[in-house]
């Protein structure tokens, strides 16, 4: 499905409920799959999400995530520890190309038994279940965040605990420090003191224990898009949010100021409005907060103005070279765009080619990120079902905000 979008003329203020956060719900999910008095609301109902529940009930000895890298990652971990259990994991072509080796030779030094099905370091992965006694894992640091997750995840099931030690700089911390508060939420003690993490090992959490999920910030940073690229005056309201939440992505309610949005938290809720501000060049280090690159990269083209955000290594093991794919789809929108490695740097620009059609690469964020620039010019959003990954009724959301769609042929 490829979509035409247009802004509207009338620009409507809306509330907006947005499902849980993906990231949240994954490694409850998984807790409540090792605790079973664990019970969850306002759970995100994303591909992911719905990938990881159905793997964590099925009997079969095949296990397909397809896209879904949170639930690979944390799945390996979770089956590493299910005496009794042999799964091959597999996914997606892009999912055989992105690294697990790192998790898969922590697993090992706590005596699980992992083999690769085709290429050393990469999925598919045979998983055979077995009780791990081992309790002292060390791995590189500056890796992805859900190698760490997944440990501290299972880390309460195993027979001795955890005692977790991170070498070098660590990076993403945000996502561990959910991932703790998590576990603290369900009465699971750990500790994080220098580079170590301990976690004490519970046979069972006897009282039941009810969980409420955060509505997903990485799907709020879309809003925060559409409302910089609108008129001062502009408002959006998102449901369900609080001041001090355990995701990363939080940040944008900063970060975004810089565009002119200013944050209220209002009850559960928060209230996005456009306010008239000068707006200069930004640079943003962005090693906490991947995920919205691509948004914040957008709205600055969009907005005409240029900027410069680092940080971004992990972009290029991400369900495409996000790098890469925003570099080629900006400039068919006429920008100037320069990459590393590690960062990305957009010359300000007040010319935004009409009628491009943005390609996805089968990336959820891809299609999310440019939606807003309808609002500047129309666009094109080629295989734009791929938001189920993260955000299935995205589109309509995007409707009730202001945007009109259309189906166009590719």
């Amino acid at each position: 499905m490829n979509l035409q979008l247009y802004r509207s003329e009338a620009f409507p203020e809306s509330t907006i409920r947005v499902s849980g956060s993906k990231s949240e719900t994954n490694r409850l999910l998984l807790l409540q799959a090792l605790f079973a008095t664990i019970q969850l609301e306002n759970t995100s109902n994303s591909d992911d999400s719905e990938v990881m529940i159905k793997a964590l009930h099925t009997s079969g000895e095949l296990i397909d995530i397809h896209h879904a890298g949170t639930a690979m990652r944390f799945l390996t971990a979770y089956f590493a520890t299910q005496p009794g259990r042999e799964v091959v994991l597999t996914g997606s072509p892009r999912m055989k190309e992105r690294p697990i080796k790192i998790l898969v030779e922590a697993l090992r030094q706590l005596g699980a038994t992992i083999s690769y099905e085709a290429e050393e370091g990469y999925p598919p992965i045979r998983i055979v279940g077995k009780k791990l006694s081992e309790s002292k894992v060390a791995l590189p640091a500056d890796v992805s965040s859900q190698y760490i997750s997944a440990l501290l995840l299972i880390a309460a099931g195993l027979e001795n605990g955890l005692e977790l030690t991170l070498e070098g700089k660590i990076t993403s911390i945000p996502y561990i420090q959910m991932t703790l508060q998590l576990l603290k939420e369900v009465g699971i003690t750990a500790h994080f003191e220098g580079n170590t993490i301990r976690v004490v090992p519970m046979k069972e959490i006897l009282a039941p224990v009810v969980v409420t999920v955060e509505s997903d910030w990485s799907s709020a940073s879309y809003f925060y898009s559409i409302v910089a690229l609108a008129s001062p005056g502009t408002a959006i309201t998102l449901s369900s949010y609080k001041a001090n939440s355990l995701q990363g992505d939080s940040a944008l309610a900063d970060l975004y100021q810089s565009f002119g949005v200013e944050t209220t938290f209002e009850n559960k809720h928060v209230v996005l409005k456009k306010t008239n501000v000068p707006l200069k060049p930004v640079t943003f280090e962005l090693n906490h907060t991947p995920d919205i690159a691509q948004t914040i990269a957008v709205t600055c083209f969009g907005l005409g103005i240029g900027c410069h955000l680092t940080g971004l290594y992990t972009l290029k093991i991400k369900e495409t070279d996000r790098l890469e794919a925003l570099k080629t789809e900006l400039e068919k929108l006429g920008a100037a765009i320069t990459i590393t490695d590690d960062s990305l740097t957009l010359e300000a620009s007040t010319t935004i080619n009409p009628n491009v059609s943005i390609a996805t690469y089968h990336d959820h964020r891809m299609a999310m990120a440019f939606a807003p620039l309808a609002l500047r010019v129309p666009i094109i959003i080629a295989d734009a079902g791929v938001v189920s990954k993260s955000y299935p009724q995205f589109w309509e959301d995007m409707k009730a905000v202001g945007l009109k769609m259309e189906e166009v042929k590719a």
